[in-house]
């Protein structure tokens, strides 16, 4: 694997999840794009809509105020960061780049009659629209037993959740178990849950809890991000705190007893049980049809659906077409990306021209290992053949090229610091 050094990954992340494209023509008309969900897909595409679209209309709905970024909200749980440094704003949406923002819950979807229907405090809405994009994130699939989020959280949608666990992790004492799952792949972040498990260990040894350690019940054979990076943080680093168990599917939980079964192992009183569940798009889109594991399946171009191409699905909830094993993953980064392709191809539309062929996405992204440490890892995607496990051509859509990922000497505190420079970046591009 080609490796770069610290800063050229600085300056690519910084670009490459944005494709460098130009302003387009304004259009004759003002045509209306209807965008649900204002997280790091819905808010970058709102954004770039009016950038590149000169006089399109552009309505953003969302259920809160504010997004509160699930980047860095394991440093949030583990108190070196507060709940302020990941809420961002739509206010710079509204009055810099002209989004027509609503704070309100999208009902239902009606394609052939190209109109969504919202709930918001004023009661019911129609919104009408010729382009509209879903991004409303992931939803769960409950596990087996009697799971109750506000007993055992899974803190995978940051805001209320992020502060339950991180309360919960602080009447951590000598000797006590925080235990979390990780979800079969795919799922949102593929290293967020080993990172957590890093962190949560570093604040223990911080904290001096003697004997306190994380026990991690992985239902996948193995790592799924960063395995080098989180092998030795979990074997090294983190010696003697964290308990990795693989293929460890959850079989049944009990929040009132932070209890859990699962194929591998079973705990029970655990002092913080962290249950992340098995991922499916959000409601919404999965009202459209999804495929086997739970996801809207879209054109790589374009983000549309099958019948509707005018209808779009970005971020989390959508299946984008990939080479076996190299999978696109689930992240901010990645939907920031998307955005900006499906914004591409709806102007394109609205100008009669075909989308463009010569795409890329990224998804680049840094792992804190300890409060002075991080690490990182990166890939851009490409357009073009895609291929089986057996290395045939299979069909077309994005070819994953890794560029590299953080060598053990520079998993350190400037990494540490490079990763807020990132994650700004990041809230910048699309929220600013």
């Amino acid at each position: 694997m080609k490796t770069f050094n610290r800063r050229s990954f600085l300056r690519m992340a910084g670009i490459a999840g944005s494709m460098a494209m130009l302003p387009r023509t304004s259009l004759a008309a003002a045509p209306r794009v209807v965008v649900i969900g204002g997280g790091f897909g819905g808010a970058s595409v709102a954004k770039y809509l009016r950038l590149w679209g000169g006089n399109v209309n552009v309505t953003l709905v969302d259920p809160a105020s504010a997004h509160v970024s699930c980047i860095l909200s394991n440093l949030v749980v583990t108190g070196l960061v507060g709940m302020s440094r990941i809420t961002l704003s739509y206010q710079t949406l509204r009055t810099t780049h002209g989004v027509s923002v609503v704070q309100g819950r999208a009902l239902s979807v009606d394609p052939p009659g190209k109109r969504v229907t919202i709930s918001t405090a004023k009661g019911n809405q129609t919104l009408d629209y010729d382009h509209l994009v879903i991004a409303p994130g992931i939803d769960f699939v409950a596990p087996p037993g009697n799971w109750n989020p506000s007993l055992t959280p899974h803190a995978w949608q940051a805001g209320t959740q992020t502060t339950l666990l991180k309360n919960q992790l602080a009447t951590m004492r000598n000797n006590d178990r925080f235990v979390m799952t990780i979800p079969k792949s795919p799922y949102r972040c593929p290293p967020g849950p080993y990172e957590r498990a890093c962190m949560v260990a570093d604040y223990l040894k911080r904290m001096n809890r003697a004997g306190a350690m994380v026990v991690v019940l992985d239902a996948n054979a193995s790592i799924q991000a960063e395995p080098e990076a989180f092998t030795r943080a979990f074997n090294v680093t983190h010696a003697g705190r964290i308990l990795y168990v693989p293929n460890a599917n959850v079989q049944s939980v009990d929040s009132a007893s932070r209890s859990i079964t699962t194929s591998a192992m079973n705990v029970s009183n655990a002092k913080v049980l962290n249950i992340i569940p098995a991922h499916r798009a959000g409601g919404i889109a999965a009202a459209l049809g999804v495929n086997a594991s739970g996801f809207v399946p879209v054109d790589p171009l374009t983000y549309g659906i099958t019948g509707y191409p005018n209808v779009h699905v970005i971020g989390d909830a959508s299946a984008v077409p990939a080479s076996d094993g190299k999978a696109v993953p689930k992240s901010g980064h990645m939907a920031n990306s998307e955005a900006k392709v499906c914004a591409d191809a709806i102007l394109r539309a609205f100008n009669g021209e075909a989308p463009d062929r010569n795409i890329a996405t990224s998804s680049a992204c840094y792992s804190p290992i300890t409060a002075r440490s991080a690490s990182w890892l990166s890939a851009n995607f490409i357009y073009g053949d895609i291929f089986d496990a057996t290395g045939a051509v299979k069909g077309k859509g994005m070819h994953r090229v890794d560029l590299g990922e953080a060598p053990t000497a520079q998993i350190d505190q400037d990494t540490y610091q490079d990763m807020f420079t990132w994650a700004d970046s990041l809230f910048t591009d699309s929220f600013a």
